[in-house]
């Protein structure tokens, strides 16, 4: 990569490119997210990177022997330009994007790659960074600056840095080539998504409630089809479809479409970037001595090793899968009750567990969703950030702050009790065509101190389906549970009193556990009193239906339980088999009958669109990660149980935020775990969430998590 000043061209310094300028205006300055415009993106990457390489050469090649401040902290300090590119290119990538960001975004994935490897490979740089690592200035050190410096050498170690030669050049190839794969299987589940649109006529809704023909009406229009209805193929289109669609022929339609993303033979197929993927994987880590990947993986997360995460998901299976066949039988019910002739299919399942659920219930998910209005729940979670957080929300409204979409909203976070700032909290909660399905939370700029204090920059991102205009966006209550999950993960950044970038990242199978901890908060009587109110009457939700929802809480843990635990196990067996010669298809197939897994339901993420682990690398071989934060979830929760204030109970709360948000990495999640709950997490309170039996040997709190 040549140095700053030999890259030529337009839009190469800040006065002519904003993505390169430092981000002014208030709380400390903001992303110019009004001035993105595709142009700027390539130099902003290529200037950027180039002036990373420089910053990084000056630290190696420093003549003074290496020390904790001209070494490490200097990294820390080092990237700037490139950390801001990187987040309009993210906004891109998730938000906005389009086929020509796509080329743009293919061109530049290997370069990316190049770039990185330069740095995990500059022999100089990891005898600095060794040499710090074994010093005595170490044990002088505060803990949160020990535990930067072991994290850097561990990301150094486990990137490649300890190679030589011909292993070295290999190991860069991979990544490169990698990452090309990665760009290329999320860019072709993103083409499966927006070219398959089922559009319907008025004599094909029965079922649908009035709320999603409404917003099918409305995405129709959008894409020039008036008076039809579009369902999209994105889980936030295809699951209440196939939740109150009557029309079965049309429901295994759009469920055979929605699971055949990326699986199509066609352009767009990604069963071999799959097997390229999971080959290239294995041949990396075997460069660095791993007998497979999963093991490399798991090494510096919570599980450790690959046989205590699939543990942890065969104790948890049997159950899973059992309770799969009784809410079969009991849907099976349904159909024969009702003449139908036919045995219950994958396509089918949401349908008929809603008819059980009303039956056996007498609750209406779609009554249950009067009561769950997107803004009221919003003003639910400040409500809870500010009993358990201390913060206040205001919405920013005079445009000092810039937005990339009408849609996107912004708040000023401040504490409540001093007034003092806190951060920014950015909200696009809604779907549109160049967005990517699901829901995520994204940091724009963490909580730092030690080069002057830097507030967080955080935003949560939803695909809510909008209504009309002027009318209330309604969403049911799983949306709602992930909203909060989200902001959970906003609320892990905005709580950040770390000094150091790095620490602002995270342990993969525990920065779930703060996200899922927060959704307990949605059915406490506080959010319900408050915010739970019907759309029309105003009346919070009564008694009797919040019975109803606390009754129906292990209700289809079965289909939930089962398709997350099979995709997770899947991802597991895929990093720990050898893939020579790996057919993805037939191996997703194989697995899950050598599984038993059930014939009603499928992975909640099949392989060929399975982005957590094959769109990049955050997620793979550990999918996992969900079920071992919710151990750790369901163990906390019991914490507020038993505290005489319940969840809003100030000494808990207190603890929770100062042991388990806070820290973020700059302690080990064991110790900050023990520290917040005096022990280890047990597995038997996951099982009782779930209704789930729990076995004989963690009923006397047996052996536990840890």
């Amino acid at each position: 990569m040549a140095g700053n000043g030999e890259i030529e061209g337009e839009y190469t310094t800040a006065e002519t490119n904003p993505l390169l300028a430092e981000w002014d205006g208030p709380h400390g300055g903001v992303p110019a997210f009004d001035q993105m415009e595709l142009v700027y993106l390539k130099p902003a990457l290529e200037v950027a990177m180039a002036q990373n390489l420089e910053e990084i050469e000056a630290i190696a090649s420093n003549p003074e022997p290496a020390t904790f401040e001209n070494t490490i902290v200097a990294m820390e300090r080092a990237g700037d330009t490139l950390g801001r590119v990187f987040t309009y290119y993210g906004i891109w990538s998730s938000n906005l994007s389009s086929p020509e960001f796509r080329e743009i975004q293919q061109e530049m994935a290997p370069r990316l790659s190049a770039y990185f490897t330069q740095i995990t490979q500059n022999k100089d740089l990891f005898a600095r960074i060794e040499a710090v690592y074994n010093s005595d200035e170490m044990s002088e050190l505060r803990p949160d600056q020990q535990r930067l410096v072991q994290l850097t050498y561990d990301n150094f170690a486990r990137d490649g840095a300890t190679l030589e030669g011909e292993a070295a050049e290999r190991y860069a190839a991979i990544d490169q080539r990698l990452a090309e794969l990665y760009t290329q299987f999320s860019n072709n589940v993103l083409a499966d998504e927006e070219n398959y649109v089922l559009y319907l006529s008025e004599d094909q809704l029965s079922g649908l409630p009035d709320s999603f023909v409404a917003s099918a009406a409305s995405l129709a229009a959008e894409r020039g089809h008036d008076g039809e209805y579009a369902v999209l193929n994105t889980r936030s289109s295809m699951d209440p479809f196939l939740t109150y669609s009557d029309e079965r022929e049309l429901r295994q339609q759009v469920w055979e479409t929605y699971y055949s993303r990326g699986d199509n033979a066609d352009e767009f197929d990604n069963n071999a970037i799959i097997a390229e993927i999971l080959q290239l994987r294995d041949e990396r880590v075997g460069l660095l001595g791993y007998d497979n990947y999963a093991q490399w993986r798991l090494e510096n997360r919570m599980a450790g090793t690959p046989q205590r995460a699939m543990e942890l998901m065969e104790a948890v299976w049997p159950a899973a899968v059992g309770r799969v066949e009784e809410e079969v039988a009991m849907m099976q019910e349904i159909v024969d009750a009702e003449g139908g002739d036919f045995e219950i299919a994958p396509w089918d399942y949401r349908y008929y567990m809603e008819k059980v659920r009303q039956e056996r219930y007498d609750l209406d998910s779609e009554e249950v969703k009067q009561y769950f209005q997107l803004d009221n729940l919003r003003e639910a979670m400040f409500h809870v950030s500010g009993e358990l957080f201390g913060f206040a929300f205001e919405e920013i409204t005079d445009g000092s702050v810039p937005v990339f979409h009408e849609d996107v909203r912004v708040w000023d976070v401040t504490d409540r009790e001093s007034g003092e700032h806190i951060g920014l909290w950015y909200l696009d909660p809604f779907a549109r065509q160049g967005k990517r399905s699901g829901a995520w939370a994204t940091s724009y700029r963490g909580h730092t101190t030690f080069d002057g204090e830097e507030t967080p920059l955080t935003s949560n991102n939803s695909n809510f389906i909008q209504g009309s205009p002027g009318e209330p966006v309604l969403i049911s209550f799983d949306d709602a549970e992930t909203f909060f999950h989200e902001m959970g993960h906003a609320l892990h950044s905005l709580s950040s009193n770390v000094a150091y970038p790095t620490l602002n990242g995270g342990v993969r199978d525990y920065t779930e556990f703060q996200s899922q901890l927060l959704e307990r908060w949605l059915l406490t009587d506080e959010v319900i009193d408050g915010y739970l109110r019907h759309v029309e009457t105003g009346e919070p939700m009564p008694d009797e239906l919040v019975e109803k929802l606390n009754a129906a809480s292990t209700f289809n843990q079965g289909f939930a339980t089962t398709e997350y635990l099979a995709s997770a196990l899947v991802d597991m067996y895929y990093h720990t088999t050898d893939p020579e010669g790996i057919d993805p298809d037939a191996f997703e197939r194989e697995t899950l009958e050598e599984l038993g897994m059930p014939d009603e339901l499928v992975m909640r993420h099949r392989s060929p669109h399975f982005g957590h682990i094959f769109s990049g690398e955050g997620y793979s071989a550990g999918y996992y990660g969900y079920m071992w934060a919710d151990v750790l979830t369901s163990d906390a929760a019991e914490a507020f149980d038993e505290a005489p204030g319940g969840f809003y109970d100030p000494e808990v709360a207190e603890r929770m935020v100062s042991t388990l948000f806070a820290p973020r990495n700059s302690v080990d999640p064991a110790e900050a775990y023990r520290e917040f709950r005096g022990r280890d997490a047990d597995i038997a309170p996951l099982m009782r969430d779930r209704g789930f039996p729990v076995p004989e040997d963690l009923q006397e709190g047996g052996e536990n998590q840890e």
